[in-house]
């Protein structure tokens, strides 16, 4: 018989929505209208000879992931993280603390382990547990929740609200960083982020030796 600590981690790993009442599915995110399309190549841009266009058009391309649940989810505007495509509140709830690594009692390694868990015998929704061994949320000045793409990229380009990083890390991050990379791994249960880690990294690079120019607004 699962423990109720077992019991808390499985309903946070994904959302049980026929549960929750009307009240807290209010307070769900309002996620962007999500490309279905498939994640296009960076080389695949090289026919838009104006470079700031061209740079323009490879961050509209990369928006495509870092606009998708699977990462803003972890980027809220608040203390509390968002599960689903539907981007709900997590529960059980929780708070970022210090380092968005949870607050005593409730940290995120309390039921994110260093991988994926699959879950057998709860309901058809719930299949895993996020898992990997950097479980955190994103800090908040780091959010992307509720900004505009233009805005996320300004914003990625500012130290003050990057981590301190250049470009030239930001391009290291997305492409090789393994939290990043949970996005196309999420576990059984979840949609992935489009294409991969490696297009988005390309995505990314091709954008900065571009200019790293913004879409506007």
């Amino acid at each position: 018989m699962k423990s109720r600590l077992a019991l808390a981690c499985t309903a946070g790993g994904i959302s049980v929505v026929a549960a929750l009442p009307a009240s807290f599915m209010a307070l769900a995110q309002t996620a962007p209208a999500i490309d279905k399309s498939p994640l296009k190549s960076a080389a695949s841009f090289s026919s838009i000879v104006d470079q700031k266009s061209r740079s323009v058009a490879l961050f509209e391309e990369a928006g495509k992931v870092i606009e998708h649940p699977r990462c803003l989810n972890c980027h809220p505007a608040g203390d509390r993280p968002l599960q689903t495509m539907a981007m709900h509140p997590h529960q059980p709830p929780v708070s970022r603390g210090d380092g968005g690594m949870g607050v005593p009692g409730m940290m995120c390694n309390t039921c994110h382990g260093a991988e994926n868990a699959t879950i057998v015998g709860q309901s058809s929704t719930l299949k895993s547990i996020p898992g990997n061994a950097a479980w955190h949320l994103a800090p908040i000045e780091m959010a992307w929740v509720g900004k505009s793409l233009g805005e996320i990229c300004q914003q990625l380009k500012d130290p003050a609200r990057n981590g301190g990083r250049d470009l030239n890390k930001i391009v290291e991050h997305m492409s090789h960083d393994s939290l990043v990379g949970w996005g196309w791994n999420p576990g059984e249960g979840r949609e992935p982020a489009p294409g991969t880690q490696s297009q988005f990294g390309e995505l990314i690079k091709a954008w900065v030796d571009t200019g790293a120019a913004c879409p506007s607004g």
